[in-house]
């Protein structure tokens, strides 16, 4: 389920303004290709679950209005965010990480 992106009217690519990041990642579950899982808490706690594992980190948007995320004991990276859009709704989104290029595309469970 979706959660906070009523009336988010966007276009598949188009990055995520500083002001809705919160709302964007917060919005729901976020599901990778390769099956891993995502959430992210409004107090700014993330939580990763890959082949049964869990792992929690902290989500942040920095002073350049950038997501950023801490994942210990000392892995640190931030991230363009862009929308994923598919007829026209909102289905996930894209990190591009700003330190190696790597993209990767979630989408809401």
């Amino acid at each position: 389920m979706i959660r906070n992106l009523d009336g988010v009217s966007t276009e598949d690519g188009a990055t995520v303004p500083p002001e809705r990041i919160s709302a964007a990642v917060t919005a729901g579950e976020l599901v990778y290709s390769d099956g891993a899982t995502q959430s992210f808490d409004p107090d700014g706690t993330t939580r990763y679950v890959e082949g049964g594992r869990q792992t929690e980190g902290t989500w942040s948007v920095d002073e350049n209005g950038r997501f950023c995320s801490f994942w210990p004991p000392s892995y640190h990276a931030s991230y363009d965010l862009q929308w994923m859009v598919d007829e026209e709704r909102v289905v996930g989104l894209r990190f591009s990480d700003l330190g190696s290029g790597t993209l990767f595309e979630g989408r809401y469970q």
